[in-house]
């Protein structure tokens, strides 16, 4: 791991946690609506999934050491027990699905194409395992679904802004990521 890699994993972990900044707001009673999804989409389109998920794990082991990093200054071993836990853990799982797909996408980094795969990693892999745990710690898989559609339209404009920020980005620093099978050639 290059200096490199660890300033973006820095970077991107403090993104996540700065997002988390601007209260959670609660449409229902479990599983708050933050900002910290964009950063996860923003942190696995722009520095990809192996970085990405790290980025991703340092801010949760600190969340995990007891920092205020969530939403609403929420943080300790306990929130990884809570409702909305399962959203952690597909934190992971879609930084690492845009990251992977995203350097698939690139050079060019065509919009409809990037659009997909944000969507298909910030909301669909994200939203699996939170509303399976949602659905645990609730008793309602009912509940916990028509709770996760209050969220759509927001996640879709974070898909968006996700795609409208790494654009240029990914314009501007053409090889920010790239496959690993290149890289070791």
């Amino acid at each position: 791991m290059t200096s490199r890699d660890l300033a973006q994993i820095a970077v991107f972990a403090a993104l996540i946690a700065a997002l988390g900044l601007a209260p959670g707001m609660y449409l229902g009673p479990a599983v708050p609506i933050t900002l910290q999804t964009l950063g996860v989409m923003l942190t696995g389109a722009i520095i990809g999934a192996r970085n990405g998920c790290a980025a991703v794990l340092l801010c949760e082991v600190l969340v995990a050491m007891g920092l205020p990093l969530l939403s609403g200054g929420r943080g300790g071993i306990a929130v990884f027990a809570g409702p909305s836990a399962g959203y952690l853990i597909g934190w992971l799982a879609g930084v690492i699905v845009i990251g992977t797909l995203t350097v698939r996408l690139l050079p060019k980094y065509p919009a409809l194409p990037a659009l997909a795969v944000t969507a298909l990693g910030g909301i669909i892999v994200i939203y699996t395992p939170g509303i399976g745990w949602t659905a645990i710690t609730t008793g309602s898989l009912w509940a916990a679904i028509v709770g996760a559609a209050l969220y759509l339209p927001g996640d879709i404009a974070k898909v968006i802004t996700t795609v409208l920020v790494a654009t240029p980005v990914h314009r501007a620093w053409p090889g920010l990521i790239h496959r690993r099978s290149a890289q070791r050639s």
